[in-house]
């Protein structure tokens, strides 16, 4: 009973809200040979091409303050390039976590498309990019979130559907399933339908950070979690940049019992968000992902018996003070 008592209070502990931190901090992006390989080609400049490209990445591995302000950078740098706008607005939806977007998030999110839509939009594909996220933005006629989602997925469908060639289009479109399975459906039909998009562009872009990821999402449920495994051993390899890429695969380990492989994967992420925390954030509140982290790995270690490492983690949780966002997410 008294260790059952301990981990119900590590447990509690975890799911408990610190307070907000300060968002005003200066950023340090990583280098894009440390975030995978994508190829979203775009009517931009050549700079801002490359900047997109490295931006596509983080929004991949749910980077999202680091794609956000990358994306900006790339509207900086060619002010005529739509999809700069198009990726400050997938930056500030994120389609996987639990909480919905804020309204002041919403509100940055159509200001964006606003841009985006002000500009001369090159390319008939990338009109319905821009067309398609718009539907996770609007206000009055499409409130509810899922609502929101569904509308956008089956954009995205029609804009694979325009391009089925297009490995951003099919991954893309494979995060949207993954976004809008039902928790009810047990035949995993969208989660299934997501894996035979990724598999497919992972053939022929099998550094691309996305496919992994996507995959593991795909994967996480005990049923399938043997179709992510080889993913969750590659996708660290792929984007070692990024904490929630060396975090990610500990979700196939754990529904596969991998504890050892659970604890290394989320041990290199804690490591990894303090120094993202002590480079990035002049408050030094806790990155929410670091908790995320910190939540499974405990979770593995107590699978292994080794109370005192929890207890050790436990420790750290209870002396936190802050956190930034206010949320923890949970993806």
């Amino acid at each position: 009973m008294k260790q059952f008592a301990k981990i119900a209070l590590i447990i509690y502990l975890l799911t408990v809200h610190s307070t907000r931190a300060d968002d005003n901090h200066q950023l340090h992006v990583a280098g894009g040979e440390q975030l995978g390989t994508v190829s979203f080609h775009v009517s931009c400049t050549p700079p801002a091409q490359e900047l997109f490209n490295q931006a596509i990445a983080m929004l991949h591995s749910f980077w999202y303050d680091e794609a956000e302000k990358t994306f900006r950078r790339v509207t900086a740098v060619d002010k005529n390039c739509a999809m700069g706008h198009w990726g400050v607005a997938m930056s500030l939806y994120h389609q996987l976590w639990a909480t919905p977007p804020t309204p002041e998030e919403l509100q940055k999110g159509q200001n964006a498309l606003r841009l985006a839509e002000q500009l001369d939009i090159k390319t008939e594909r990338e009109r319905t990019f821009i067309e398609a996220v718009r539907h996770l933005y609007q206000f009055d006629d499409t409130p509810n979130y899922t609502t929101r989602k569904l509308a956008y997925q089956k954009a995205m469908e029609k804009v694979f559907t325009d391009n089925p060639d297009d490995s951003e289009a099919a991954v893309f479109y494979a995060l949207a399933l993954i976004s809008t399975a039902s928790p009810n459906d047990k035949t995993y039909s969208n989660q299934k339908k997501a894996l035979k998009l990724l598999q497919t562009v992972l053939q022929k872009e099998p550094a691309h950070p996305g496919v992994a990821h996507y995959i593991i999402h795909s994967s996480d449920y005990p049923e399938l979690a043997k179709f992510g495994l080889n993913a969750a051993r590659k996708y660290a390899q792929i984007a070692p940049a990024v904490p929630h890429a060396l975090h990610m695969p500990s979700h196939i380990f754990i529904r596969l019992g991998k504890w050892q492989e659970a604890v290394d994967a989320n041990l290199a992420a804690y490591h990894a968000a303090k120094n993202y925390t002590q480079a990035n954030n002049s408050q030094m509140a806790v990155w929410d992902q670091q908790m995320h982290f910190m939540d499974y790995m405990m979770y593995a270690y107590l699978q292994l018996g080794q109370t005192e490492k929890a207890e050790k983690i436990l420790r750290e949780v209870t002396a936190i003070k802050k956190a930034h966002p206010e949320n923890t997410t949970t993806a």
